[in-house]
């Protein structure tokens, strides 16, 4: 039931290449999520009055927040266009272009006139930035996840696919300590003025770091191997869709538990401890801090852990878990900061060993040649369906009922279908992307021969 874990590769300009690919990998996905929650908290805290003013401060808001969403809505344009091109034209030109767009739609949001000075230009550029992050995010994470793992080992691919999903921990780290010093250095009236926008413009600083280590890499073995076999496909969305709707079906629905708990226990947790709870911002938002940390650590042993077990089983076990445990958290959340903290860690923990495999199972699920694309419709079509809507479910159950339950149901119910999307999955076919990678490497230098 499980594969052996054979050694990587020895020579040193491989090993520099492997980790120099880890390094580009989890800089991309952490610039996306630094990205978003700095976003959210934009759109949470003054997007209302500097873009959206009216006379009631809840529409300003809701409207604010409803940019938020169009970073979701457009992902799965992202991942059709630069899924289709990372087959094609390879997944380093494709990453590179994406990592640009992002950083550039975030720079300009923190220049961006306020409605006062453009008038209803303001709300409008607003949104087309906000549109292309999310087709940016929508070709990044496919390409992200095969940078790092079709350098490595396929024996290995759970760590080293597990860079990518060390972004969200990261990001979402690194957006917080950003907003924490700014708010501690400035007045509330200096961050509401302009503070705000230096957590937008600092984002060049991360693509500008990224660009630099993803300039200095060559193309995966897996692709170069393509090239020279011809293989590259014409036409891989439609592809995807008729020789592979099995591993489309399996993956996007392996996605959806990981991101409805993860909006749960880092977003939905905030506003269920302050409203229903009594509980104060701070202490709650530490919770969750402490949780995210933690998974910058557990997210990659897991991904470790599933290279030396059966990846399916370890995922599915782990979806399991993640239905049960909110009839835990919810009745414990009550007694006080210690357990609903506790609480929380367990959730963000569980989440852990979901995510950290999650990578490596997409993207095991499909071919080489149509494997850029089938991850990045994988990854944005659930992203729709889960991550983009728990909150608002969330939100409305608990408004609706007046009760943990439904929530709990509604959790484990995208539990029910990620065991289903296991299921359905394959285990991976390693001696494929083994034999392309020790192909390529004897018939080009190494990664960092530059």
């Amino acid at each position: 039931m499980h594969d052996t874990p054979q050694d990587g590769p020895t020579a040193p300009g491989q090993r520099s290449g492997v980790r120099r690919a880890f390094a580009a990998s989890l800089t991309g996905t952490a610039l996306e999520w630094y990205d978003f929650a700095v976003y959210s908290a934009a759109a949470a805290l003054v997007f209302g009055d500097q873009f959206f003013p009216s006379d009631d401060p809840l529409t300003g808001t809701l409207l604010a927040f409803s940019t938020y969403a169009v970073g979701y809505v457009s992902r799965p344009l992202g991942g059709i266009v630069f899924g289709r091109l990372g087959d094609v034209i390879g997944r380093k030109k494709v990453l590179m272009a994406t990592l640009v767009l992002i950083g550039a739609a975030t720079f300009l949001i923190g220049v961006l006139p306020a409605y006062s000075t453009a008038g209803v230009a303001a709300p409008i550029a607003l949104v087309l930035l906000r549109f292309a992050q999310g087709v940016g995010v929508g070709g990044e994470w496919g390409g992200a996840v095969l940078l790092s793992s079709e350098f490595g080992d396929p024996h290995r691919r759970g760590f080293y696919a597990s860079a990518a999903q060390v972004g969200p921990p990261a990001g979402n780290l690194l957006a917080n300590g950003v907003l924490a010093a700014l708010g501690a250095l400035l007045s509330e009236s200096q961050f509401e003025s302009w503070g705000w926008r230096v957590a937008f413009l600092l984002s060049g600083v991360l693509v500008g770091f990224g660009l630099w280590i993803r300039a200095k890499l060559e193309e995966t073995p897996v692709f170069r191997a393509m090239e020279a076999e011809h293989s590259r496909p014409e036409a891989p969305v439609r592809e995807v869709f008729t020789t592979q709707p099995r591993a489309l079906t399996a993956a996007v629905l392996s996605r959806v538990a990981p991101d409805v708990l993860y909006a749960m226990f880092t977003v939905f947790v905030l506003t269920y401890a302050t409203e229903e709870l009594g509980m104060s911002r701070g202490p709650a938002l530490a919770a969750v801090l402490v949780g995210s940390s933690l998974q910058i650590f557990l997210i990659p042993l897991a991904g470790a852990v599933s290279d030396r077990v059966n990846r399916r089983l370890l995922y599915g076990c782990s979806a399991v878990a993640a239905g049960v445990w909110p009839f835990v958290f919810f009745p414990m959340a009550g007694g006080g900061w210690v357990p609903l903290a506790a609480g929380v860690i367990v959730g963000l923990a569980i989440h852990s060993f979901l995510y950290g495999p999650q990578a490596a199972f997409i993207a095991e699920q499909f071919s080489p040649r149509l494997r850029y694309t089938g991850s990045s419709l994988a990854y944005t079509l659930a992203g729709v369906i889960g991550g983009a809507v728990a909150p608002l479910l969330f939100t409305a159950l608990l408004s609706e009922y007046d009760s943990w339950v439904p929530l709990a149901v509604y959790i484990a119910a995208t539990a029910a279908v990620t065991v289903a999307g296991v299921y359905l999955g394959r285990n991976p076919d390693r001696a494929v992307d083994e034999d392309a990678r020790l192909a390529a490497t004897t018939t080009h230098r190494p990664a960092d021969a530059l």
